[in-house]
């Protein structure tokens, strides 16, 4: 359980999953990027996921490396697809990674779904056009693909909407402040999603973070909201972001 960065091509992307790995890695890169570290940082909002990410040392004391690594590792499995050489390579790794006591198929099912939910529900929020009907089926695909790779039960919920409801109730059951969870987001918001951000709102980087968090998690993880005016300023910023990309 690490947290996203970099991007491979898309060339080798079976054809029930090609159209999500266009939107993520070709269409709007920047805006899954952001949606994939917020998808993590929902993770910290969980007691138990905390709690291993935490136990590591390494989300605390190297987040830039701990994302690069894990990040690559996903955009891989998105363009590649899991039954790919690399695919089942990765597969493999996250398996080992990942066997240990605690760590229950329904936490796995958990993390799989902020991985696939949040960056959709970002670029619709904030990219230059909404996630299309074809994108989001590609999107479940792969979900369904991953978790059948990691040997995981069926996905919850059916469908990706299923999900993101499975996922929302989910959280209400179990979303709790710890201080793992409160160490995690120090270490998250002031160094990785400082990279994720606008560069005007760099040095603002934990308030900015936080205005990209929805109630439930900021009470998780024990975040107060930002002043109005600058969660106005981050809309705004995303929103221009978004415009420059439609008319390049």
């Amino acid at each position: 359980m690490t947290g996203p960065a970099g991007a491979p091509g898309a060339g080798g992307a079976p054809s029930a999953q090609a159209a999500y790995a266009r939107l993520v890695l070709e269409t709007m890169p920047e805006e899954s990027r952001v949606g994939l570290t917020l998808g993590f940082v929902r993770t910290f909002g969980i007691p138990d996921i905390a709690r291993v990410l935490h136990g590591t040392g390494r989300m605390t004391s190297q987040p830039h490396h701990r994302a690069k690594a894990t990040g690559v590792a996903m955009f891989a499995l998105i363009g590649h697809g899991t039954d790919s050489p690399e695919g089942r390579r990765i597969v493999a790794g996250l398996r080992h990674v990942h066997d240990r006591p605690g760590i229950t198929p329904e936490l796995m099912h958990y993390v799989l779904a902020c991985f696939t939910v949040c960056p959709l529900r970002f670029i619709d929020d904030h990219g230059h056009r909404t996630v299309t009907a074809e994108e989001r089926d590609a999107a479940y695909a792969f979900h369904r693909s991953l978790s059948d790779a990691l040997a995981l039960p069926d996905p919850p919920g059916g469908h990706l909407p299923g999900v993101a409801r499975w996922m929302g109730d989910y959280e209400a059951a179990h979303f709790a402040p710890t201080p793992e969870g409160r160490a995690l987001w120090r270490s998250t918001s002031s160094a990785l999603l400082a990279a994720r951000i606008p560069a005007p709102l760099a040095p603002l980087a934990p308030a900015v973070a936080a205005s990209l968090l929805d109630q439930p998690l900021r009470t998780a993880l024990d975040v107060r909201r930002p002043p109005a005016p600058l969660r106005a300023l981050v809309t705004r910023a995303l929103r221009a972001k978004a415009r420059s990309r439609r008319g390049s």
